[in-house]
């Protein structure tokens, strides 16, 4: 009889009880990942110790998600900028005056909706993001929900056999993957990036499977077909349901991740209908 692994929450140093924060109140959304936090007004989030209890929040939760929020492009570009610099994304105009808020756009006659494939935000530059800030202009009827998935779960299920194949290895990560570059961009990267395929985390010291079906291409050293059966079986293994969480939008909902940490999906569940959200990207170091 085949004996049934137990996967257990990857522990960090953030073990505290809610009772912890006392400038918010923290729910986790279930086992996973992902907490929603009520009693902040995201307009006025400049308080020194409301942003260090969001950022454990989010070390913690790797996901945060907030309700009910009134966000302009100034406000995002002043809430992002708590929590470190932000990202100018070279292959997507910004909106005027605000060059570091990206567009996130559906519109009605679109065959297909912007949804992509499981990723990391910026994982093809050479200091990928620490973290994205997605802020709910307009929202279909119903669909259109992101799915989370933790990636210090997903290596910790591993075998120790695979864990160790993987600790040693780099991967190569590249912006036009799934793009027509000629289209798509005006210019690309020029050299090759590649990341470890384990890193760790800088705060939490958990160990992080760091590769995605959008923008990883192959190991270092290795070609394309010789790489594609194990990082096939870790795309999948990464987004089994034991390690995800899917959150539904809401009219003035914004979602916090650590593109560290975590991969996320866009549902194209909403054709004919119009989607429409506010995205800053907080610029983060090498993985190491």
């Amino acid at each position: 009889m085949t004996q049934l692994q137990v996967i257990h929450p990857t522990r960090s140093r953030f073990q505290s009880s809610d009772g912890a924060y006392q400038h918010l109140s923290l729910t986790p959304i279930n086992g996973a990942l992902g907490a929603e936090i009520r009693g902040v007004d995201l307009r006025n989030a400049r308080n020194p110790e409301l942003i260090a209890e969001i950022s454990m929040a989010l070390s913690r939760h790797k996901v945060v998600v907030f309700r009910e929020q009134t966000l302009d492009p100034k406000n995002l570009v002043q809430l992002g900028s708590q929590f470190g610099p932000l990202h100018h994304n070279p292959f997507v105009k910004g909106l005027d005056g605000y060059p570091e808020v990206i567009e996130i756009r559906s519109e009605e006659n679109h065959e297909k909706q912007f949804t992509g494939l499981w990723h990391s935000d910026i994982s093809w530059a050479h200091s990928p993001s620490m973290g994205s800030l997605l802020y709910a202009v307009e929202l279909p009827e119903c669909g259109g929900d992101t799915l989370f998935a933790n990636m210090a779960q997903a290596f910790s299920a591993l075998s120790p056999g695979m864990q160790n194949l993987l600790q040693p290895l780099r991967a190569e990560h590249r912006v036009d993957r799934h793009h027509n570059a000629k289209s798509d961009f005006a210019e690309l990267p020029e050299d090759a990036v590649y990341h470890p395929v384990v890193t760790t985390h800088p705060e939490t010291s958990e160990k992080i499977l760091f590769v995605n079906e959008y923008f990883t291409t192959r190991f270092e050293n290795m070609s394309e077909q010789e790489s594609l059966p194990i990082l096939r079986y870790l795309f999948d293994h990464s987004t089994r349901p034991d390690f995800t969480c899917r959150i539904q939008w809401q009219p003035g909902t914004l979602i916090f991740w650590d593109n560290r940490s975590t991969t996320h999906y866009a549902t194209n569940d909403y054709p004919g209908q119009k989607r429409l959200m506010h995205r800053v990207t907080i610029a983060g170091q090498a993985p190491k």
